[in-house]
């Protein structure tokens, strides 16, 4: 069993992606309320060597000799992977480990305003950015940032990087009703965007319940209408397909454990994590899959968000 390693899962934007977690959960200089993965347990801006190198390097060595490699090894996971102070050491590991692999960074953008962050992730062939506000009182609400970061700080860390980084630069942004959708913002966001000057911009929102009650899911229609203040030729719509199943790799046997270990009780993507001795961003990949295709629902309770079945509900136990 890895440490470090998860996956490989299906991923909306980069087919098989073998995944590579490099702070233990919840480490992150955000506690953005829709984050599926829950409140941040760690805030912090501190760069250190959370997971150490030689593990995870270990790992990576041992999974590529089992068999076929993934479309991409992407950094991502439980919190913030530009925190890891090895995260280029890691990059160029791959590079020299598994040469044409490419390497993917997920992250939230926070720490490219430090010039030796954006060093770090030269050698990378896709890095995809987050950027949900471009206004402080937004960016505060939706959020909730490390006391250290200012939003024109990370847009000009944005910006700087483009401008080094030759790979691909794909922004996600998240759209959340009432938190990021007013006019304004959206008009403030596309000045951002027009600076940045990334590939793509792509369009999200709420696939599983977020850390507070009161969010919901922006409809197909809000999201077209984000599309059309923002007016761009690059921006893209990739909230909650329902194709992810059809990707290669989707291991049924995974389906199938969670399934019949939440028939017998409600579990929270934690609890599951543990019983089935898999990664919480891999359960939330699964979770994913089975909610969208109706098979599980989500309930909200003290403790956090459970997963229930939708038919039928669980045989015996409690929610606590």
């Amino acid at each position: 069993m890895f440490v470090s390693l998860f996956g490989p899962v299906p991923s909306r934007r980069l087919g098989m992606s073998l995944g590579v977690d490099l702070v233990p959960r919840k480490v992150c200089s955000l506690d953005c309320v829709y984050c599926e993965v829950g409140r941040t347990t760690l805030l912090t801006d501190e760069r250190r060597e959370y997971v150490e190198f030689e593990l995870v390097a270990r790992e990576l060595r041992e999974f590529f000799a089992q068999g076929p490699a993934p479309d991409y090894v992407t950094f991502s996971g439980s919190g913030e992977p530009t925190l890891n102070s090895r995260i280029g050491d890691l990059v160029d590991f791959i590079k020299r480990e598994k040469a044409g692999l490419p390497v993917a960074v997920l992250t939230n953008g926070t720490l490219l305003r430090d010039p030796s962050v954006r060093r770090e992730l030269l050698g990378a062939d896709v890095v995809l950015p987050s950027l949900d506000a471009a206004t402080a009182d937004v960016f505060r609400r939706i959020n909730r940032p490390h006391g250290s970061l200012d939003i024109e700080e990370c847009i000009e860390g944005l910006v700087a990087f483009r401008r080094e980084f030759a790979g691909a630069l794909w922004l996600e942004v998240f759209i959340l009703p009432s938190y990021n959708d007013a006019p304004e913002e959206i008009a403030a966001i596309r000045k951002a965007v027009l600076d940045i000057r990334p590939d793509r911009v792509q369009l999200n929102t709420l696939d599983r319940p977020g850390t507070l009650e009161d969010l919901r899911a922006a409809t197909p229609q809000e999201l077209r209408a984000v599309a059309d203040m923002l007016a761009l030729d690059n921006v893209e719509i990739i909230a909650a397909p329902p194709q992810r199943k059809n990707l290669g790799g989707y291991r049924s046997d995974t389906e199938t454990a969670i399934l019949e270990t939440i028939a017998r009780r409600p579990c929270t993507v934690d609890d599951l994590s543990t019983i089935l001795g898999l990664g919480a961003a891999e359960i939330n990949k699964y979770v994913g899959v089975l909610e969208g295709e109706g098979r599980v629902v989500p309930v909200r309770r003290e403790r956090g968000v459970f997963y229930a079945r939708k038919h039928g509900g669980p045989s015996r136990g409690s929610v606590s």
